[in-house]
Parts: structure tokens; sequence; C-alpha cells
């Protein structure tokens, strides 16, 4: 047992008080040497695990998110009106690429535990390219929907399965980092999607087609690219990873057997994925998402219609879409980083919903053109902040292979039922004030703050518990080597 709990020793906090002290390039990154025969920098190496695995894994996700918000520059450019959509009957196009992605988000994480990355990632990312580039040459409405439903359906296992990947490569303390860089791609495929869009649609006429087909093609047909190359671009994971030498592999196991389960020999059951179901931590975990996908996904789906109302033309409105999303992307990474350093989750989650919270006051109370355009860069600003450490959080806490993954997948799953909602909000008869869809998400936003409050409460208390020595009993006739997943005495959650 002695040995067992040194194995976790990461994990108790006197690991983590001893990792607060470090410091480097990034905010989790160690100036240590490890000592395995041959000593290796552990800050060489882990620049080494970034340089090969985030601009991979970022860049697929960019294009997702530029894949499934692109039509919100396609609407300002003529979409609902050569399709001859009437009323609200774009949004329901939006509301079906979310009931597609809520339908799939488990069963594509199941799959991914079953298969690798280096197959499974980007044959998604193929797949959705292929779907998003017929976008642009569908006729009717009917069309319309069924190709939004099955782009959600595609797109709906890179976001979790990419969390959970990272997870098998970086220590807990390292993981709110990475993912927020992974998810800072959402805000750079804002403001890159506004610019490629009002680039685009000077293509108007080409060859025949509207300027907002050429937006689906061409958008469509660089992420086909990109999915066959990402074959060979995508490693799997550290005990087969052709990038690693023998010794760096080495390391990498035992910085993660210090740590984590990452290193386990876990095979897949189905007894696992029922425990994710039955932990209401975990739930909890999708309410936090749940009360910030509505918010994110209004604004990304609807930022050009909503700014393009206050008074501006479509082009402007293309544009003016760039700043509010350069601030979020700033601000993710700024305060990932500050959540990294200090180890806490829960307050910075908090305090970027209240900045949001401000702008959507802003929204609701001034109908002048360039006091609201400031509210909508206070959404961003908070929203994008708010939703990277949110998801980053059950990679943190939740342990077990299969546990996790299917904790991040359905965590996404939960979430993305807000969006479903959040779709038919922005509705044409509430332009161009959109008080229900402000109101909304402002309600959201405080139910927020109030979930993310109750689950940093829960996650304490769980401590103090264990700290009590209250779950010491599960220990006694624990086999060496044996691990209890995130009820393990020795388990501490970040908060």
């Amino acid at each position: 047992m002695a040995d067992d709990s040194k194995q976790h020793a990461g994990i108790a906090e006197g690991n983590l008080a001893k990792d607060e002290k470090k410091s480097a390039a990034s905010p989790s990154e160690s100036e240590d040497e490890l000592d395995t025969g041959n000593t290796i920098s552990e800050k060489a190496l882990l620049r080494k695990l970034d340089l090969k695995l985030l601009p991979a894994v970022t860049l697929l996700y960019l294009l997702s998110f530029l894949d499934r918000s692109n039509v919100a520059n396609a609407r300002v450019e003529g979409l609902t009106t050569d399709l001859h959509m009437t009323g609200d009957q774009y949004l329901t196009g939006l509301t079906l690429y979310f009931i597609g992605y809520v339908l799939f988000e488990v069963p594509c994480n199941v799959i991914l535990k079953r298969t690798t990355p280096q197959l499974w990632l980007p044959t998604l990312t193929l797949v959705w390219g292929v779907v998003a580039t017929l976008m642009g040459v569908i006729q009717t409405y009917p069309g319309f929907l069924v190709a939004r439903f099955f782009l959600g359906m595609a797109e709906s296992g890179l976001f979790p399965g990419v969390v959970f990947y990272l997870s098998m490569w970086y220590k807990r303390n390292e993981r709110a980092y990475r993912v927020a860089l992974f998810f800072s791609a959402a805000s750079l495929a804002g403001a890159f999607g506004g610019v490629l869009a009002w680039g685009i649609a000077h293509m108007n006429k080409v060859g025949g087609l509207g300027g907002w087909r050429w937006i689906f093609i061409l958008e469509g047909i660089l992420t086909v690219l990109v999915s066959l190359v990402a074959y060979f671009f995508i490693a799997n994971y550290p005990d087969t990873a052709k990038f690693l030498t023998d010794h760096e592999r080495s390391v990498i196991h035992l910085r993660l057997k210090e740590d984590s389960d990452a290193t386990r020999n876990e095979s897949f059951t189905w007894g696992n994925v029922s425990q994710a179901f039955k932990d209401p931590k975990v739930w909890l975990y999708g309410l936090g998402f749940h009360t910030l996908s509505l918010p994110l996904y209004t604004l990304s789906l609807f930022l050009p219609t909503i700014i393009k109302a206050l008074g501006y033309t479509a082009a402007q409105a293309q544009l003016l879409t760039v700043p509010p999303y350069a601030i979020a992307f700033i601000l993710t990474i700024s305060v990932a980083i500050a959540s990294e350093r200090t180890h806490y989750r829960a307050p910075f989650i908090m305090g970027s919903s209240c900045l949001a919270i401000i702008g959507y006051i802003i929204l609701l109370t001034n109908h002048r053109p360039g006091v609201s355009y400031v509210g909508t860069i206070f959404a961003a600003a908070g929203i994008y902040p708010a939703t990277a450490i949110v998801l980053s959080w059950p990679a943190n806490n939740v342990s077990g292979q299969t546990k996790r993954a299917t904790a991040n997948a359905m965590q996404i799953s939960i979430g993305n039922l807000g969006a479903v909602l959040g779709t038919q909000l922005y509705r044409t008869e509430s332009s161009p004030r959109f008080f229900l869809g402000h109101g909304f998400a402002m309600g959201y936003l405080i139910a927020n703050v109030l979930v993310v409050g109750t689950l940093w409460l829960v996650l304490n208390k769980n401590n103090a518990r264990k700290e009590r020595g209250e779950k010491d009993y599960l220990l006694d006739g624990l086999a060496e080597g044996e691990w209890l997943g995130d009820e393990d005495p020795r388990w501490r959650f970040q908060t």
C-alpha cells in the first residue's frame, strides 16, 4: 500500500504545493530534470509535446467551429433569401445541428476509446468537411435541414474526444491551460471567419453561385484537405507515438504514473461508462457547460445578425465581428494562465460569467449602436474564458479513463441542450433589440454563477472529507496498485 500511495503522491496536496512553485514558459512547465537513468528536462519535453500535439488538434477545432458558425455569415449574404426561407425556418436548421451533436457525442467517445485518435479524429474531420462543402450546393430548405443535422453528427466527437486525448498526455495541473489553448480556436475562428466571409462574399455570382455558397464550398474544401493530411500529423497515445524516443516515453509514463490514471492499462467496460452517469458531480459539470452553451452559441451563430440589426451593412457586420472575438481570444488565454497558476477553476469561471452579464445588461438597456456594440465585446470577453475552463474541469477531476471519456462527452451533450434552446431565441420578429435572446443569455449566465458556486462547494466538501480520513476505510483490503478512481481517498479534486 505504501508503494501505491507513492505512485499517486502527485495527487495529494503536498505535491500540488510543490507544483505551484514551478514556473516556466507555460504556467505549468517545470524547470526540474527527471531522473530516469538519464536526466531529461521536463520543460523541454513539455515544449516538444505542446508543439507536436496542440497545433494539430487546435487546427481541427478551428475548422470545426468555422464550419458550424459560418452559417451566420452566410445568412447575411443571402442564404435565407435564395432558399426561400420564411419567418424563423432558419432557426430550425440551427436547432437540428445541435440535436445531431447531442445524440452522437457519447457514442463517438466510446468509439475513440475502442480505436485510436490517429484514425478517429481525422475521419470525423473528413466527414464533416464533405458535409460542409455540400452545404454550398443545396437548393432547397429540406436539404439545408438534412445537411445541418449531419454536420452536427459528424462534428460531435471532436471536442470531447480531444479533451480526453489531452488527458492521456498531460498531468492534471497542465490540462486546463492546454484545453483553453485548444478551445481558444473557437474565438479565433470567429475573428478569422468574419474576415474570410467578407472576402469570399466578393465572389458573389462567380460561376453563377451566390457569395454565401462560396463561403460553404471553399471553407469546406479546406477542411477536407486538412483532414487528409491529419492522418499523418495526429499522434496516438504515448505508448505508441512515433515522434517520441524510448527514453522520452518512459519519462512521460513516470510523470503520469505519479499524477493520474493515464498510464493504467484500463480495458473498456460498460460498468465504467455507467459510473459517469451515476456520479452527481458529472451532471454538475454538464450543467456548468449547459448554462454557458446557450450564450456561447447564440453569440457565435447570431453575432453578424445582431450587429447588422444595429444599422450596419452586411459587409460592415462581417468585419465588426472581428474585435469581439479577438478580445475574447486574448482573455481566454490570459484567464487560463491565471487559473493554472493559482490552481483555482470556479472563481475564474464565475468572474468571467459576470463580465459577460455586464455585456448583456448593456445590450438590453441601451439602443445606441456604438454602445450596444461594446456590449457584444463584453459578452464575448466573458463567455469564452468561462467556457474554456468549464470544459477542462472534468478532464482534471474525473478519474478512470472510460469514466472520464464518458464524462467529457456527457458534459458536452448536456451542455449543448442549452444551444438547442438558444437557436430558437433570436427570432425575426424580435429584431433589432432581441430582448428575448439577450434576456435568456443573461439569465443563463446568472444560473452559471449559481451552478459553478454549488459545484465549488461540493468539491471542497469532498476534499475536506478525504482530508479528515472519512473515506480511508475504502483502502482496507485493496490490492497493491489497485485504484478506486476519483472516489479513492488519495484523490483530490481541483476547485
